[in-house]
């Protein structure tokens, strides 16, 4: 729709927006947003389980070689 709008716009042409357009623009935008937010939690939480799983190996390691 935006697109269609910047095409429309160019060629003098433009058909102003009707009201839900917008609404749904912002609402896509949030939900955009959103699922970037979800996505960079599950990286920082995978990048978490991974670093807490090599301390884990460094130190079964550690004491393996004390003994």
């Amino acid at each position: 729709m935006a697109l269609q709008s910047m095409i429309n716009c160019r060629r003098g042409d433009e058909m102003p927006p009707s009201g839900p357009v917008p609404e749904q623009s912002h609402d896509m935008l949030i939900h955009v947003d959103n699922e970037a937010s979800i996505n960079q939690t599950a990286l920082e939480l995978s990048t978490r389980s991974c670093v807490a799983d090599e301390e884990v190996e460094e130190e079964e390691e550690e004491e393996e070689s004390d003994s």
